[in-house]
């Protein structure tokens, strides 16, 4: 069954079509939909082989400053609204040899494992403070607070994420009779530092047409932020301008835990309003952060720099984990192109390339000189490690005496 998006987005593309003036062209398909997301990561985000997030930033903790640190990545899916001609579904996505990933990536169906996940829920324990907005001080209404102990087993807390900016997927396992996807089990190796997407791409399968299309955007450049404390107690982000950026979100997640007992994690984004949305922190279409910039939900492509309140300092403690997320460009092909006049089109196939760029720093801890923040926004110097006796967000260690 098709899903709603996937049906949104055909009707969207025929609302489009029935909008120019004296049009009565009619469209139909795709029977192919291709999906390429790119993103640059730099900092804390792209260590641990490139593979991003707080998982591979802190494999690397110890392991050597981030300052320099930029990684790839690629996420590649297909979907086909036909059947593979020999069971099971499987195709290949050509490179040219700039690209460093070899001649091809196999894209392969996610294997279904049943049963093999656990249904228990450990409810969390503390609460879970949210601030939103750029300044010296949070706004009116701030804190929200979501008592850990007050949502139902297995729940997630109502009124957490944003509906308002959901996680853009065009093409997904759910949404397709016949999908395949890349990084899978057979191969997973992310493409290295030096890595070029422009020229020629080349995506041929077992469910449906070759697809070919030409890149002319690379991976965009990495971020480059820091972090430096002001004499009011809030903390200012700045970050260099991105070429082709489309616009800048920031969030930060601070706290500590003590003893097990809990504690308060603290959420703060750079929304003006209050938007937790996973699609602020994916990648999402240009159109669409076009939209949010005037709600001030994203912030525009010309600012760089945003205060985080002196509230959020506080009440994160001694460190924070802050993440800048730069929106990008987006390309968009089909198959045959679009003809003259009111002939019918019949699109056989359409291909989607997505760019972003993120990167990671830890705000207010002193890891040795990594990542760490002075009274004046430099890098404080290396010390000894010292014995850890409390543990942050996420378990990360914090600095002795920061609890």
């Amino acid at each position: 069954m098709r899903s709603t998006l996937r049906l949104l987005s055909v009707t969207a593309l025929a609302a489009a079509l029935a909008a120019v003036p004296g049009s009565a062209q009619k469209a139909s398909g795709p029977k192919e939909r291709y999906e390429m997301d790119v993103a640059t990561m730099s900092g804390f985000a792209a260590m641990g082989g490139g593979k991003g997030g707080v998982g591979g930033a802190m494999s690397m903790m110890f392991g050597g400053g981030p300052d320099k640190a930029v990684a790839h990545q690629l996420l590649l899916r297909l979907g086909s609204d036909q059947t593979p001609g020999a069971p099971p579904p499987k195709g290949d996505h050509y490179f040219e040899p700039q690209a460093k990933l070899g001649k091809a990536v196999p894209l392969i169906s996610p294997e279904r494992r049943e049963g093999s996940y656990t249904t228990e829920f450990e409810r969390p324990k503390g609460r879970l403070l949210l601030y939103w907005g750029c300044g010296a001080k949070a706004g009116p209404g701030q804190p929200v607070v979501i008592d850990f102990a007050k949502v139902a087993a297995g729940q997630i807390p109502p009124g957490l994420f944003s509906s308002a900016v959901p996680v853009a997927r065009e093409v997904s396992q759910s949404n397709s009779r016949s999908y395949v996807d890349w990084p899978n089990s057979k191969n997973a190796k992310q493409p290295p530092r030096g890595s070029s997407l422009l020229g020629a791409h080349r995506i041929a399968s077992n469910i449906g047409s070759d697809i070919n299309f030409t890149l002319t955007q690379d991976y965009m450049a990495p971020l480059q932020a820091s972090a430096a404390a002001q004499g009011d107690g809030s903390v200012m982000i700045r970050w260099n301008p991105v070429q082709n950026a489309t616009g800048y979100v920031a969030w930060t997640i601070g706290g500590m835990d003590r003893g097990g007992s809990g504690g308060d994690i603290i959420w703060w984004t750079s929304s003006a309003s209050r938007e937790f949305g996973g699609g602020l922190w994916d990648w999402l279409p240009p159109a669409t952060v076009a939209k949010l910039i005037p709600q001030k939900i994203v912030m525009p492509p010309s600012q760089t720099s945003c205060q985080i309140p002196a509230d959020v300092k506080k009440a994160s403690g001694e460190m924070m984990i802050g993440n800048l997320n730069a929106f990008g460009p987006e390309a968009n092909f089909a198959y045959p192109p679009k003809p003259a006049g009111n002939v019918p089109w019949n699109i056989d196939w359409t291909a989607k390339v997505r760019f972003r760029s993120h990167t990671m720093l830890m705000v207010g801890a002193d890891f040795g000189g990594m990542g760490g923040m002075d009274d004046t926004g430099g890098s404080a110097p290396a010390e000894k490690p010292k014995k850890k006796k409390c543990k942050g967000p996420l378990g990360i260690p914090l600095p002795d005496g920061a609890c």
